[in-house]
């Protein structure tokens, strides 16, 4: 082991066992404390961007996440009033080429079990359930860590991944709870063949109207399509996977094509999630504590890219820890550098997408219809390399 105390990590989701894997590859013993009686995930599909497969790679898993992924031919813009295409981007053979690896989508769960499964292998990580950090001390050698069952573990280092309400992050930062966003969504997991035929695309689609939108795309071998319908309707209190009826989905999307708002009639089994998220800050480390993942840096879906940052935090965190050779102070203000400015881009670009490009009306919809028409594919990759060209580490690319 490479430090006499192993790294801890709050947090048992996929920023918690991607930095488990990727300490634990560099040689360092991990416990990881998760406050579920369960290692599991909840939600239903995911996107991944090339930058997700670079991490799977340096990880040690891309062959077993690849294996779990439907690679979806584009992705496609409509205009949720009119009905007709906006735009597509395809994610063929050349923008494999340009970024190194392909787009696809996957459910969550299969992701969080790729993890899993490489976590349970690796006689350096140690899993326990029901292990919630409530808090730490430090004497600027260990850390330790105050768990719910009034049990102490010391450390080399605590990693809070306890997601969007982190623990150890009211620590840090003290900004209480995150800030609702307004937006209402809506998801659900059909059948392939309840998916009405003309709209089984190999495609993550979009129908983009005023203050809603509708997203859609095969998962799990084509046997199913995740459906995420989301409204905004300034719901004022935070939900997290709520049963609600299909009279309440139908509410927000009267005014859109029928062609679109058919689709809400395929779901069964609605759930509801009021979406959160928190402004960018830079105070993710204390001595031996960092934040990661949602903990550090939680986002709006508009970017698709909130499973995608966790993993880059866990690429950067484990090159970091091996880099500075047993100086974990250092390692984690490298850690805090490099990461800092790129996931706040997302944070911040996050919220734009979703007011420009998702949920516009009038003129403000035509606007982008024709900014986005005027691009070319090479325009959009061009515009895209910031984000899927990257490994998560300052200075490299695919």
């Amino acid at each position: 082991m490479m430090t006499e105390f192993p790294v801890l990590i709050a947090g048992g989701g996929i920023g918690g066992l991607s930095a488990a894997l990727g300490l634990a590859r560099k040689g360092f013993g991990v416990v990881v404390l998760e406050k579920s009686p369960k290692l599991g995930e909840i939600g239903a599909g995911i996107q991944i961007g090339p930058n997700a497969f670079h991490a799977f790679d340096y990880l040690g898993v891309g062959d077993e996440a690849r294996a779990q992924a439907v690679y979806i031919d584009m992705l496609r813009l409509m205009d949720a009033m009119s009905g007709e295409e906006i735009i597509h981007i395809p994610l063929d053979e050349p923008f494999r080429k340009r970024f190194g690896n392909p787009y696809a989508v996957v459910h969550r769960a299969d992701l969080h079990g790729v993890l899993l499964n490489a976590c349970e292998a690796n006689d350096r990580i140690e899993l326990r359930v029901n292990s919630e950090v409530l808090g730490y001390q430090q004497n600027g050698t260990t850390v330790t860590a105050e768990i719910v069952s009034g049990e102490h573990m010391t450390g080399c280092a605590l990693i809070g991944a306890d997601g969007l309400r982190s623990s150890i992050r009211q620590r840090l930062v003290g900004d209480g709870e995150p800030i609702v966003s307004g937006h209402s969504t809506y998801r659900s997991v059909i059948p392939t063949e309840a998916m009405p035929e003309d709209l089984r695309w190999n495609a993550a689609t979009l129908w983009a109207g005023p203050k809603c939108h509708i997203v859609h795309y095969p998962l799990s071998g084509w046997k199913v399509f995740n459906l995420v319908v989301t409204y905004h309707n300034d719901a004022p209190e935070p939900v997290s996977g709520h049963p609600v009826p299909i009279e309440e989905v139908r509410k927000g999307f009267a005014h859109i094509t029928e062609r679109a708002r058919k689709i809400i009639e395929h779901g069964t089994d609605w759930r509801l999630w009021v979406l959160c998220d928190r402004d960018p800050v830079d105070s993710w480390i204390d001595g031996r504590v960092a934040l990661l993942g949602d903990a550090a840096h939680p986002m709006m879906q508009y970017y698709a890219q909130g499973a995608c940052m966790a993993m880059e935090d866990a690429v950067c965190l484990s090159h970091m820890m091996e880099h500075c050779g047993g100086d974990v102070e250092a390692a984690l203000v490298g850690y805090r550098d490099q990461r800092v400015v790129r996931t706040g881009r997302v944070q911040i670009g996050a919220r734009a997408i979703g007011e420009h490009v998702y949920h516009p009306a009038g003129v403000h919809a035509a606007v982008r219809n024709e900014i986005m028409q005027s691009m070319s594919t090479e325009d959009y990759y061009d515009r895209l390399e910031w984000l899927y060209g990257s490994t998560g580490l300052a200075g490299t690319s695919k």
